[in-house]
């Protein structure tokens, strides 16, 4: 059974919006698609060093796969673990194509601005980045490859990329628990392979609350030996804290398996 916990903060992220915050340690993060058919475009950062960030191609080799799912962890560029996926109803999302950009927008659905649509404006992901961001002190170069959850990124025989356009059901949640203080940026602009006849708006809702302390059974602890070896990383990371932190210590993890 998954140990529930009392909601810290609840928001609604509005469709075509942007939202960026930092994220403690022992902290999760519940994400639903409310209506279905969402899709929410993430990186990562740490707060302490922003030169630390989000490594896709780390992340999906170092655990043998194409796709995120319960009992992935999202990789630094250091080795380190930004978190954990601990719950999920959707089963598939993609951290290989990206973002939408204005042009992309544009030639699929129309160019609209805020200055004469307002709230019906089509916003790229691109920009939304780059807007939360730039309150950080980052910029263009910063920009890493991206999640995007709640879309399943498919292949054909040639090797051609498209997205899974079979029915999403609303509802669909997925639970991130943080394993380190994480600088978290978001969007929830269109996926850019969609194809969508008219531009997709749909809102998420994001809840936060106090995750469980890890078991030495953790999934995502032994999910691989790439991952025990990432949370010793984290491990050392916080040794000072570790040792006064009993809100949220660290499992027994075996650092034989991280030499």
């Amino acid at each position: 059974m998954i140990e529930t916990k009392p909601s810290l903060y609840n928001y609604t992220l509005p469709a075509a919006s942007h939202w960026s915050l930092k994220v403690r340690r022992g902290i999760q993060m519940s994400i639903t698609d409310i209506e279905g058919g969402a899709n929410l475009g993430m990186l990562f950062y740490n707060p302490e060093s922003l030169l630390e960030r989000y490594n896709a191609p780390d992340t999906l080799k170092s655990q043998h796969t194409f796709k995120l799912t319960q009992g992935h962890c999202l990789y630094s560029d250091m080795g380190r673990i930004f978190c954990s996926i601990t719950n999920d109803t959707a089963g598939w999302h993609d951290t290989l194509c990206g973002n939408n950009t204005a042009k992309l927008v544009s030639k699929k659905w129309g160019a609209r601005d805020y200055q004469h649509d307002r709230n019906a404006w089509h916003q790229n992901g691109y920009d939304s980045f780059l807007t939360e961001l730039t309150k950080y002190g980052l910029g263009p170069r910063d920009m890493a490859a991206n999640a995007n959850w709640f879309s399943k990124v498919k292949s054909d025989a040639e090797g051609n990329l498209s997205l899974d356009t079979s029915p999403k059901k609303a509802g669909q949640s997925i639970t991130l628990r943080f394993e380190m203080d994480t600088l978290v940026i978001m969007h929830s602009c269109p996926h850019p392979l969609s194809q969508e006849s008219s531009y997709p708006s749909k809102p998420l809702n994001i809840e936060l609350s106090e995750a469980p302390v890890i078991a030495d059974d953790d999934e995502c602890l032994n999910h691989c030996p790439e991952n025990a070896r990432g949370f010793a990383n984290n491990q050392l990371y916080y040794l000072g804290e570790s040792a006064t932190n009993t809100h949220y210590p660290f499992p027994n993890i075996n650092h034989s398996a991280s030499k």
